[in-house]
């Protein structure tokens, strides 16, 4: 296990730099930092979605796509590391599948809401999107593994996947996108 921290402040960042994994520095806007944190804001957008009532089946799979997310945030904060594999991304499909064979298909788009849970999960699949966006550029100026950019975007399609369980286990359903609303 790696150092734990007894002191929360070091001013070693005040300059606007941080410490990546492998002890390197960087400026605190690099594009790994924005990745990795944008990983740990998406993390952090699901714990808001686990402060919501769930099905019990749904919040055992959101609390271990967390620990998926730090691993992913640590890949990603230290060059060379790898920690999200293939079998990562595809027990993220398989969850696909088994949420979304209950579902009807779909025929409009859906707005963001539905109840809270599904109105958060909505807000963590667009974090995760983001942060999807932010290793899709790390990953045109350094090395990133394949894997870390499946593993979000398969994360973002299974959430919107769940937005929509949410939506009818909550007993509002989906919001439809009426897009030949009259215009004022």
């Amino acid at each position: 296990m790696g150092n734990r921290l007894s002191k929360i402040y070091t001013r070693t960042g005040d300059d606007g730099s941080t410490g990546l994994g492998d002890g390197s520095r960087t400026g605190k806007d690099a594009a790994r930092v924005e990745a990795y944190g944008t990983v740990d804001e998406a993390n952090s957008a699901i714990g808001m979605v686990l402060a919501a009532s769930l099905p019990d089946d749904v919040r055992v799979l959101l609390t271990a796509i967390q620990h998926q997310l730090f691993d992913l945030g640590g890949e990603l904060c230290i060059p060379g590391h790898a920690a999200i594999d293939d079998a990562d991304v595809e027990r993220l499909e398989q969850h696909l599948d088994r949420y979304n064979a209950d579902l009807p298909p779909l025929k409009e788009f859906i707005l963001p809401g539905g109840g809270e849970a599904s109105a958060r999960c909505h807000v963590a699949r667009t974090v995760v999107r983001r942060a999807e966006r932010r290793a899709v550029t790390l990953a045109r100026a350094e090395e990133v593994r394949p894997q870390a950019v499946r593993y979000l975007n398969r994360l973002s399609d299974l959430l919107f996947v769940l937005c929509r369980v949410l939506a009818r286990a909550d007993g509002h359903g989906e919001v439809i996108w009426q897009h030949e609303r009259r215009r004022t």
